[in-house]
């Protein structure tokens, strides 16, 4: 039987991998995620793409964060901000001198994803809410975990309740919209407390997520059919 499960509340863009993202009232999802969605990274020679880690396929650039991206109704050519708000007139050139690395370039993605695990994450207000209460001296923003969809859910849903959804779809009640098929959650890393343009260092973040529920933190979703997610959709789990 379906389930509304709760509203869209804010949907958000990551133009560039790893820098701060841009708000949406609408936009078309595909097989890919949301249109734009971390289409952008900071790729070094090797190909390895910016993040606050080190893997074979990530490498550390610590200041990303405090970048932000922006598309608006373009795909080709983000906009590139500084930590002070301002426009980057040439991306690739701002970003060797500010990470003080000759080997960067903003590079659009070719034949491998930008992105880290699936297209979509989802987060909960009441997922939100619990970090909040575990943290209550901390700064606590969403920025922080980097979800696509902020689900405003009833009141009385209890935190986590991501989890329930794995393996089931959902999609929103208005024609035309697009369908998402949960998988699992995200294992978050130290990103998660680092700072960025208005919330400081806060290592206690991720300590109380690992405490509470594994590191674990949302829901992420496949795109199971495209179409358009918009504010103020009402989301139906099948």
């Amino acid at each position: 039987m379906a389930e509304i499960i709760g509203v869209i509340e804010r949907l958000w863009r990551y133009p560039v991998k790893s820098t701060g993202g841009e708000r949406l009232d609408s936009v078309e999802v595909d097989g890919r995620g949301l249109a734009g969605d971390r289409l952008y990274a900071v790729r070094d020679a090797a190909g390895r793409l910016g993040s606050g880690k080190n893997t074979r396929r990530l490498r550390r650039m610590d200041g990303l964060l405090r970048l932000s991206a922006r598309l608006g109704r373009r795909i080709d050519g983000p906009e590139l901000f500084d930590p002070l708000g301002r426009p980057v007139a040439d991306p690739t050139a701002f970003l060797r001198a500010y990470l003080l690395r000759e080997d960067v370039e903003l590079a659009r993605e070719d034949a491998v994803s930008h992105v880290d695990r699936l297209p979509v994450s989802v987060v909960t207000t009441a997922t939100l809410d619990w970090v909040r209460e575990a943290v209550p001296l901390t700064v606590v923003d969403e920025r922080r975990f980097r979800p696509n969809i902020v689900l405003r859910t009833p009141p009385g849903t209890p935190p986590f309740v991501e989890d329930e959804w794995f393996g089931r779809q959902a999609r929103g009640e208005a024609p035309g919209s697009a369908r998402l098929a949960f998988v699992g959650s995200s294992e978050r890393c130290v990103m998660t407390g680092a700072p960025q343009p208005g919330l400081p260092h806060a290592p206690e973040i991720l300590k109380a997520i690992v405490h509470a529920h594994d590191g674990r933190l949302d829901a992420l979703a496949e795109v199971a059919a495209p179409g358009r997610l918009r504010l103020g959709d009402r989301i139906v789990l099948d």
